[in-house]
């Protein structure tokens, strides 16, 4: 009953329309970018934040960049899986197994979503829209802000702490992708909106869809028993 009362709480908090709002906006930015990245466009804003990354690259920033970046590779990709499911396993089982689900999702949607594009990046090497690495990374941080948003084990500043820590690293890939000249910034603008629209479809489907599903029968039974 104490879990069945929880999980009540996480889906009252989650606010299933807030999610799906959200998800909704975040896919209408990703496409009106889509359409732009089709048709090979780029913004001022492009051209702007190129510039200004060139005038800070240097031989002291190169390698710390390029170990920056690997966090969003294949391989970092997996450390992280393999991390965030060891730390919820013993915290919130369902979302540790639905993790690595989740994630191959982010990795199928990410091939897709270059494949229909097919914008170079600034380098001209192909598929550069939208950035792999912060969609995948806006995924999984992403996620672990909103559990650790929704704890209610904690305080509110420890929680807007942890939050602010998990966003640290997909801002400095963010950039680190800008430095090696790998993407455009509206290649970055993409990764962000499609992860995130994504994501708080998932977590509809995980918390709303499938949590309502599994307390039908308790909730049945409990007003059968109440009947009685």
């Amino acid at each position: 009953m104490k879990r069945r009362a929880a999980i009540r709480r996480v889906v009252r908090r989650g606010k299933p329309r807030r999610l799906l709002s959200g998800a909704l906006v975040s896919l209408v930015g990703y496409l009106t970018l889509a359409v732009f990245a089709t048709q090979q466009q780029f913004f001022a804003l492009d051209y702007g934040t190129r510039a200004w990354v060139r005038q800070l690259q240097g031989e002291a920033l190169n390698l710390p960049m390029g170990l920056v970046t690997l966090l969003g590779d294949r391989i970092g990709v997996i450390a992280l899986i393999a991390i965030g499911m060891a730390v919820l396993w013993r915290l919130n089982r369902r979302w540790a197994v639905a993790l690595p689900v989740l994630m191959a999702g982010a990795g199928a949607l990410q091939w897709l979503a270059k494949a229909a594009t097919g914008r170079a990046r600034p380098n001209l090497a192909p598929f550069g829209f939208p950035s792999g690495h912060v969609l995948s990374l806006v995924v999984f941080f992403g996620l672990m802000i909103y559990l650790v948003a929704m704890a209610s084990s904690q305080r509110r500043r420890w929680r807007v702490l942890a939050c602010l820590i998990a966003s640290v690293p997909v801002v400095v890939v963010a950039f680190s992708r800008l430095y090696l000249d790998k993407h455009w910034l509206s290649d970055l603008a993409g990764g962000l909106t499609i992860g995130a629209a994504y994501l708080l479809l998932a977590i509809w489907v995980v918390e709303v869809v499938l949590v309502r599903a599994d307390d039908l029968p308790s909730d049945a039974a409990d007003a059968r028993r109440q009947q009685t």
